[in-house]
């Protein structure tokens, strides 16, 4: 089997959706570095966040435009109807609870105007980043959630455009890096990475491959494109 092309996130993003002059939502945006990265771009972009601490990063980060946060859950949007061109959730589908993923994505559907799009991209719970954190916790159940709900979201009136799988290396400077990415997304993982960090340790030193003097990792990664 050939292996998925090897891509950044920004660049298969940018190949799908026409971002620039768009009105934009970042769900689960994280330190905001995708929301910077769009507005670059030349989109109207609103980041929501619901971690405290995320937003935090995210409001303190040197502004890329015009971009704004707001805190918030992907199964209750603070934003009104037909408002966006376009509503992203990227690495984040699957960090809403389990019960509440579909209500996620009618939200997005209320929030896009007729004919806008929701992007999806979502890791798949296999490759050497994912086996690297698994044992602080594992989502291969969460994932498959995400994608079974995407596919019933995808239902008429609304449409599949499209779907792809590709890589994307996962660049760290260093070990204690690793935990900020993987704490940062879920405080509460803290205790857990903690109580393994030496075996983890091992694990990164082992299976990382150096490049420009970073440890990488290949994650797999699909996108979907719903059209609303």
């Amino acid at each position: 089997m050939t292996a998925p092309p090897r891509r950044e996130h920004i660049d298969v993003l940018l190949d799908l959706v026409p971002a620039a002059g768009r009105d934009v939502v970042d769900v689960g945006c994280g330190d905001g570095w995708l929301t910077r990265a769009l507005t670059r771009v030349g989109a109207r972009v609103i980041g929501i966040e619901c971690e405290a601490q995320a937003l935090t990063r995210a409001h303190a980060a040197t502004p890329a435009g015009d971009e704004r946060y707001l805190g918030g859950f992907g199964e209750a949007l603070p934003l009104a109807a037909h408002t966006a061109d376009v509503v992203v959730f990227f690495n984040s589908l699957h960090h809403v609870p389990e019960r509440d993923i579909g209500e996620a994505l009618e939200e997005a559907a209320r929030v896009v105007r007729p004919g806008g799009l929701v992007y999806v991209a979502e890791p798949l719970a296999e490759g050497a980043f994912f086996e690297l954190v698994r044992p602080v916790e594992d989502e291969t159940a969460v994932r498959a959630a995400a994608y079974r709900a995407i596919g019933q979201a995808a239902g008429p009136p609304r449409r599949a455009v499209a779907e792809r799988v590709y890589r994307t290396p996962v660049r760290l400077t260093d070990f204690a890096h690793l935990r900020q990415r993987v704490v940062g997304v879920d405080p509460r993982r803290g205790p857990r990475f903690d109580a393994i960090a030496d075996t983890l340790r091992t694990r990164f030193l082992s299976t990382a491959r150096r490049e420009d003097e970073r440890y990488v990792f290949d994650q797999p990664m699909r996108v979907n494109l719903l059209q609303i």
